[in-house]
């Protein structure tokens, strides 16, 4: 078995659905799979965690930005007849 990124469905999503990494479209059995209630991707997957002290006070003052890697995933689907979208959804990363 290969190492996966893994993304919990949220349990208002049912099928069918749609996912996006970072807004762009992705497809079921090519970029990742369901199993059971959870997305697993093949290719590395990454959340930026919560900023220190020292990087949040230098973003504030205007001395540097922050530049780490930050996949978002998002979920379209259909609830009660209209679109809905579960965003930012947590990324688990392999292990």
């Amino acid at each position: 078995m290969t190492e996966a990124w893994t993304v919990p469905l949220p349990p208002e999503v049912t099928e069918p659905f749609e996912v996006f990494v970072n807004g762009v479209a992705q497809t079921p059995g090519v970029d990742y799979d369901l199993v059971g209630r959870v997305l697993r991707f093949s290719g590395p997957l990454a959340q930026e965690g919560r900023l220190g002290w020292l990087r949040w006070m230098s973003i504030f003052l205007g001395v540097a930005g922050t530049y780490r890697k930050n996949d978002s995933i998002d979920v379209v689907y259909e609830s009660g007849g209209r679109r809905r979208v579960a965003t930012g959804l947590p990324i688990v990363p392999p292990g």
